[in-house]
């Protein structure tokens, strides 16, 4: 079971990101062996605004939403007050945007690791909880 952020989503999806590689690699091994995979649900919008953005094409960012949402074992988790009240905690304490903590705080209330390539989530995040990147995950 892993938190995985929009950062890994974005660059599975996007051929040409230089993250593209291992994200996909990584993403196709949890799917394969029917590991969940956890989001807050803002990840849906995030991937859908970075794909559209990078591309050009409103119609990739929507697809790409599509296929997260419709993968068998994809837990999006609503942001509820608990979770908000955690995420804001997370990001006073940690210096973090706040959808950034979210993704962190989902993790530390689920004790599963967060896979991301976002920075400032690889630095701070571990102070928290286990934090990693989809080519470290790979070596696990």
């Amino acid at each position: 079971m892993y938190v995985v952020d929009a950062s890994v989503w974005v660059s599975r999806f996007l051929p040409g990101d230089v993250y593209h590689g291992p994200s996909y690699r990584w993403l196709g091994g949890q799917v394969a062996q029917g590991d969940p995979i956890f989001a807050p649900l803002l990840v849906l919008a995030e991937v859908a605004g970075a794909v559209a953005r990078r591309t050009g094409l409103s119609e990739l960012g929507t697809r790409a939403v599509t296929l997260v949402r419709h993968l068998p074992d994809a837990r999006l988790v609503p942001v509820d007050a608990e979770l908000a009240q955690l995420g804001a905690r997370v990001a006073a304490q940690l210096r973090l945007r706040g959808a950034d903590a979210l993704y962190v705080a989902l993790a530390r209330r689920l004790g599963a690791p967060l896979v991301t390539w976002d920075q400032e989530q690889l630095e701070r995040g571990r102070q928290l909880v286990t934090v990693l990147n989809p080519q470290e995950a790979l070596t696990l």
